[in-house]
């Protein structure tokens, strides 16, 4: 195990997070390679009296695997992965990037749903839920889940699976890193790719309203193959884009089909006929489409999200206002077509809420500068604000910052949260792991 501290030279990248916005000071971290070393770690936390934070991609927006003065269990170390082929199974170890993950499976055209930006941690993503291009045909992330190994609060090594600890296995389909230190996860795999038909369509944004009602049918008729997006952001300059739409509102469509590519090329073939002034839709792999809205680096972060059963015109007026307000050339209003498989079977054997709903609005506020990071902060509350009238009031903890105690228990419902708060008493009765979207351990 390599313990890093302030004094060390590699402290200052190794504590360093893609959210610019959290920049926070951890007593010392531990970078474990095994559950051994995590075991470890988190002993000398308890014997030192040290908050614990837990690390794998680092892709929390709150900064919730980090924290100041404490210890961060740091799994990047841990980058395993076997595939079985022939059970269409992957074991992939928790510090493991979808980025990697993706590369690994696509060998032999197997995916499960994974995240949109190839950057974010394998383990935090799936155990918060973990949304992704794919959701419509196969369900989140956590809904593959065939078992997980982690450490505990008291350093057990535990499995959670439908045989073993089943109730521990529901906690973790969305209940975060609230019950230990995942270190290893399994998944079932599905036959996607290598090459699928995907893609972004970009139109220019004096179009937006007209362009946003059509989308909204035309996702509405897509069967569950289809996954997409429609975000609306500022057209950047590079070489595809016409140049009198660079440095203004743009419209645009993300498109992915998970099946065959003659299948995705009819499907395409509605959006397609917008008009588009950019046409990226065409067949490319699978593993490459899962990098194209990567988020840029060392930008100042503040995210949030909301459920809507429907979007009426006046919902997007709304995003549609709020886009032409867009704080800087690197935000987007970006709103995803769930359905489909979010809302099957599998939706009831999860702790998440809401998973009927069709939509979900998800602004992103991003600017290079701190003072424009407030800017954006703003942006996206005023956002909420505005759109509120036309929400569920349900909300993907993944997509948000803190933003409090009933926002968790919007995620989960009262019910839910009780029987996730039992789970949380009885593998972690002292809250250690607090630096999460918390769940409070019921009293034994």
């Amino acid at each position: 195990m390599e313990w890093i501290r302030p004094d060390n030279p590699t402290y200052d990248e190794a504590r360093k997070l893609f959210n610019a916005m959290i920049d926070r000071r951890p007593a010392v971290i531990a970078k474990c390679s095994d559950p051994g070393e995590v075991a470890e770690a988190l002993r000398y936390a308890h014997n030192h009296s040290l908050d614990v934070a837990v690390r794998s991609g680092g892709h929390s927006v709150a900064g919730m695997s980090t924290n100041d003065d404490g210890l961060v269990v740091d799994v990047r170390p841990m980058k395993s992965i076997s595939v079985n082929t022939e059970a269409k199974t992957a074991t992939a170890g928790a510090g493991l990037t979808w980025g990697e993950f993706d590369r690994a499976t696509q060998q032999y055209g197997l995916a499960v749903t994974g995240g949109r930006a190839s950057t974010t941690g394998v383990s935090g993503f799936t155990l918060g839920g973990g949304s992704g291009w794919l959701e419509r045909s196969y369900g989140f992330a956590c809904d593959n889940l065939l078992s997980v190994d982690l450490v505990t609060a008291s350093g057990d090594r535990v499995t959670a699976s439908p045989g073993e600890n089943p109730e521990l296995f529901w906690a973790l389909h969305g209940g975060g890193g609230n019950f230990g230190v995942a270190t290893s996860l399994t998944f079932k795999l599905h036959d996607v790719g290598p090459t699928v038909m995907a893609g972004l369509m970009l139109f220019p944004g004096e179009d937006a309203t007209a362009l946003s009602r059509a989308y909204r049918q035309l996702a509405l008729d897509a069967p569950d193959a289809v996954g997409t997006a429609l975000v609306y952001l500022t057209a950047p300059p590079e070489e595809f884009v016409p140049e009198d739409m660079v440095g203004k509102l743009a419209v645009g469509m993300a498109y992915i089909h998970a099946g065959d590519v003659e299948a995705g090329e009819e499907h395409a073939k509605p959006f397609k006929e917008l008009g588009p002034a950019v046409d990226l839709v065409a067949p490319m792999g699978y593993a490459d489409f899962q990098c194209m809205i990567d988020d840029p680096p060392d930008h100042y972060n503040y995210w949030s999200a909301d459920y809507h059963n429907e979007l009426s015109d006046d919902a997007l007026d709304v995003l549609v206002e709020s886009a032409q307000r867009l704080p800087g050339p690197n935000s987007q209003q970006l709103v995803a077509r769930w359905g489909g498989a979010v809302a099957g079977p599998a939706a009831a054997n999860t702790p998440l809420q809401h998973r009927g709903a069709a939509w979900v609005s998800h602004p992103f506020g991003l600017s290079e500068t701190k003072e424009g990071g407030q800017e954006a902060k703003a942006w996206v509350k005023q956002f909420r604000q505005d759109i509120a009238p036309h929400t569920t009031g349900g909300v993907w903890l993944n997509f948000i910052g803190d933003e409090g105690q009933d926002r968790i228990m919007a995620a989960y419902g009262e019910q839910n949260y009780r029987r996730l708060s039992k789970v949380k008493g009885e593998f972690d009765p002292d809250n250690v792991f607090r630096g999460n979207q918390n769940i409070l351990p019921a009293e034994r």
